[in-house]
């Protein structure tokens, strides 16, 4: 007489959530971290974007100043003007010196957010390879690094327009001393820094979608293959 035995039913395995229902939440805290754990290098990615917009911030606001003290139209300050070599009677004028150092201020803040946004990706494909072993869809690298990018562009962009303000302010009351709070121009001023923070910010989003792209796209063989 054989007797059968019952094995006990396995147990069902465990239902792990798909990627592509992974919240813009859970991606933003994943992206944070990653600033987080790289904080440093996360310092000097964003330095690139700071002299950038800085350099813009401070060509903008420079020369609100410059028109604002042309316009109170005072003997002492024209004499200083002069001496600083600005002219004095070209206040309406466009100033295409100033438009084409603003023009390539723009191109300085393009080519150095770019360059800090491939770099921060570049750096880091072996992780990118590690993560898609994992199972990482290419929706959430492109989400995480999208972030983690448009995160420093954005902060460098702020940063930026402070330090531009205060290199201005600086550099203006070096040369023109109590007349640069005296007839400060607030409203056009205030109409720069938002230029430049729009500017940066827009600059900053649009780098980071190539990069994203590039860090989604990376092969988990080549990635993984790559020496640090």
């Amino acid at each position: 007489m054989t007797t059968t035995t019952q094995t006990p039913a396995a147990a069902a395995p465990p239902i792990i959530p798909e990627q592509r229902h992974v919240t813009w939440a859970v991606t933003l805290q994943v992206s944070w971290a990653g600033i987080k754990r790289r904080f440093f290098r996360s310092l000097i990615t964003m330095s690139g974007v700071v002299l950038a917009i800085a350099f813009l911030t401070y060509m903008q606001v420079m020369n609100d100043i410059v028109k604002s003290l042309i316009l109170a139209n005072d003997v002492v300050l024209n004499a200083m003007l002069q001496k600083a070599g600005v002219d004095i009677y070209a206040a309406d004028s466009s100033d295409r010196m100033m438009i084409l150092l603003i023009i390539l201020s723009l191109m300085a803040c393009l080519v150095g957010i770019i360059n800090s946004m491939l770099m921060s990706v570049t750096e880091r494909i072996k992780e990118i390879g590690t993560l898609k072993c994992l199972g990482a869809l290419d929706g959430f690298i492109i989400r995480s690094y999208f972030i983690e990018s448009s995160l420093q562009g954005v902060a460098g962009t702020v940063l930026g327009c402070i330090l531009g303000l205060i290199v201005a302010l600086a550099a203006a009351t070096s040369n023109y001393h109590g007349y640069v709070m005296k007839c400060f121009p607030w409203l056009s001023a205030a109409g720069s820094l938002v230029i430049s923070l729009l500017i940066g910010t827009l600059l900053s989003v649009v780098a980071a979608i190539l990069p994203a792209y590039l860090a989604a796209k990376k092969q988990p063989v080549d990635a993984m293959r790559v020496e640090e």
